[in-house]
Parts: C-alpha cells; structure tokens; sequence
C-alpha cells in the first residue's frame, strides 16, 4: 500500500497508536466495569465514553484556538488540553 499521500511522521504515528490505546482501554474498562451515566458540570447526562470524545474533541479546538493566538510551541496547548481531558473525564 501507498502511504506517501500522508506524512507518516513519528509524532503522527505515535499520535494514532495513543488514541488506539484509549479505546482498547476504554472498552477493557468498560467491559470490566459497565459505565452508568452520571451528570456533571456538562449540561448533559454523559458516560465515560461520552466524555472522552468530548474531552478529546475540545482538545482539537484548543490546539486550533492556540495554533490561531500565539506562535508558541504546540507543548503549552498540549499540557493544557491533558488538563481539560483529565477534568472532563473525572468531573464532567
């Protein structure tokens, strides 16, 4: 197969290899724990699979929204965007 469309760069493979791990791991937690919708500071009821693709969805605007404002690197957008999703996920 072609892959010469995309640039496979490290940070990109390591980027989809984190992302596959969450969802193995999210079905193993699932799996070992079924998840019950609890309401948060989200304006809906919500399951951890719900706020993990919330928390990892806002992250993407965070890091547009600091790609937009500031020339500085990418690392503070990703330590605040780890912040958001730990936040999102124990409280939302």
């Amino acid at each position: 197969m072609d892959m010469e469309w995309m640039a496979w760069t490290t940070p990109t493979a390591i980027f989809f290899v984190c992302i596959a791990l969450m969802l193995a791991g999210m079905t193993v937690w699932e799996v070992m724990s079924p998840t019950v919708e609890a309401k948060g500071f989200l304006p809906m009821r919500t399951t951890r699979g719900d706020r993990l693709f919330i928390g990892l969805l806002s992250s993407a605007f965070i890091h547009l929204g600091w790609l937009a404002a500031t020339d500085v690197s990418l690392w503070g957008a990703f330590a605040v965007s780890l912040a958001w999703i730990a936040l999102v996920i124990r409280f939302g």
